[in-house]
């Protein structure tokens, strides 16, 4: 049996503009779903580089996101850390087609054991 490389996660509709959800993944790490102002999907790993705060809890800015713990800026494109911090969280590849979002199923179950 052949998989499919996207998973559909649901309307976009359900992301409301510069805000987020999560999305656990069984035996991984939770990934959290942005939605910018201008409408652009963004998915990364749920946690901080720094502390491991809960990213989806943070304020979307542009193209990025402010962890609520100790205002890291963490860039939505690349997973990095911004400004003089350093660190990356993984970013989960995204496409948006016919209203749905995808989410590429390799790199979403790459933290399952």
């Amino acid at each position: 049996m052949v998989e499919a490389k996207w998973i559909d996660i649901g309307p976009v509709e359900q992301l409301p503009a510069l805000g987020a959800r999560t999305l656990p993944v069984q035996g991984g790490q939770e990934i959290a779903i942005f939605r910018t102002a201008t409408g652009s999907i963004h998915a990364l790993a749920n946690k901080c580089p720094h502390k491991d705060g809960p990213l989806s809890q943070g304020m979307v800015h542009d193209t990025s996101v402010t962890c609520p713990l100790h205002n890291w800026r963490i860039s939505l494109l690349t997973g990095e850390a911004l400004g003089e911090d350093k660190g990356c969280v993984p970013v989960i590849p995204v496409k948006v087609d016919a209203g749905r979002i995808y989410i590429e199923r390799v790199a979403a179950l790459a933290g399952v054991a």
